[in-house]
């Protein structure tokens, strides 16, 4: 079973216009699903935008825990915590960059944070998960074997909310993985790093590890991946220079 979800969290590029293209381009390279936002499903909705008060409830659970804390650094330090934040090298300029710390509170206690003010809800403040620093997350990816990454060395703090109330691609997809029972996620190798994060809110919240399967990037002449941003071809526009879905896949 296959289940089509809509990751439009972010309000400055959310478009009707440019989710209907997206599935209709999925359907012209073949592909069928069993649940989505256009076929319905017993998980329904399927637009993150429409999902605010899952993430909401996933928040609570981990304020609640002790594994998150507030955090006041500016935007400039948030820039990719919405959107997929596609990891494919060192010092990729998309990943979330190693938080220093500036706003991490000390421990009073195993497992808890130290923290105030009491607040009702995510809202008005940036919110930071503390990673076990020096502990090293490891997964077998179902497609490029073995991975590891260290918390706190090649990830640090990340944000699971926004304070223009946003909640994070992070933990938005661990509380929908949880939701709609995903049992394999398939994604990008860009996002390796992501899963490692996503393996922390897991434990943190208590929902179990879905199986993982990454793919390699389709990549330009200079090996760099296909993104808006470099002009890359899109479907669309392979789509009308005459391809095939065959050719591409």
């Amino acid at each position: 079973m296959l289940v089509m979800r809509m990751e439009d969290l972010d309000p400055d590029r959310r478009r009707a216009e440019y989710a209907e293209a997206a599935l209709e381009d999925l359907r012209w390279l073949g592909m069928e699903w069993d649940e989505g936002p256009d076929v319905g499903g017993p998980h329904a909705p399927y637009e993150q935008s429409r999902r605010l008060e899952v993430y909401r409830a996933a928040w609570q659970r981990l304020r609640e825990g002790g594994f998150i804390y507030p955090c006041r650094c500016s935007r400039k330090d948030l820039m990719a915590a919405v959107s997929a934040p596609h990891e494919g090298r060192a010092n990729d300029p998309d990943d979330e960059p190693v938080y220093p710390g500036t706003c991490r509170p000390s421990r009073s206690g195993e497992g808890v944070l130290d923290f105030s003010p009491e607040v009702e809800g995510p809202g008005g403040l940036n919110w930071r998960f503390r990673v076990p620093d020096g502990e090293a997350i490891e997964f077998v990816d179902r497609n490029l074997g073995v991975q590891r990454f260290t918390a706190g060395v090649d990830f640090g703090d990340f944000l699971v909310w926004r304070r223009d109330g946003v909640p994070s691609y992070q933990l938005a997809c661990v509380a929908d993985d949880f939701a709609m029972e995903i049992t394999e996620v398939l994604r990008g190798a860009d996002l390796l790093k992501s899963t490692a994060r996503q393996m922390l809110l897991n434990r943190a919240l208590g929902y179990p590890d879905p199986g993982w399967f990454h793919c390699e990037l389709m990549v330009d002449e200079q090996g760099r991946r296909l993104a808006k941003r470099h002009d890359a071809l899109s479907i669309r526009e392979l789509r009308r220079s005459g391809k095939a879905p065959s050719e591409l896949l």
